[in-house]
């Protein structure tokens, strides 16, 4: 079974949002990256749609864009 992907940045929002996705999901359904720490995983969330984070990238290619923590360019930088 493909899992879940969440990207996050490290923000408090993101956080928050990180450890409520798992106590819903479980953690065994899903994948953290933390785009602030791994860049190179950039253009792999922006492929998928990500356009800010924190955001939920379902196994069927939905984007859950939850709340707002931070642009994709503010990621980048």
């Amino acid at each position: 079974m493909k899992k879940s992907v969440f990207y996050h940045a490290g923000c408090p929002v993101c956080i928050s949002a990180e450890h409520d996705i798992i106590n819903l999901i479980g953690l065994d359904k899903i994948e953290i990256i933390h785009l602030g720490n791994d860049k190179s995983k950039i253009a792999e969330a922006e492929q998928a749609g990500v356009k800010s984070v924190p955001a939920l990238v379902t196994p069927s290619g939905n984007v859950l864009h939850i709340n707002f923590g931070a642009s994709m360019d503010d990621v980048r930088k």
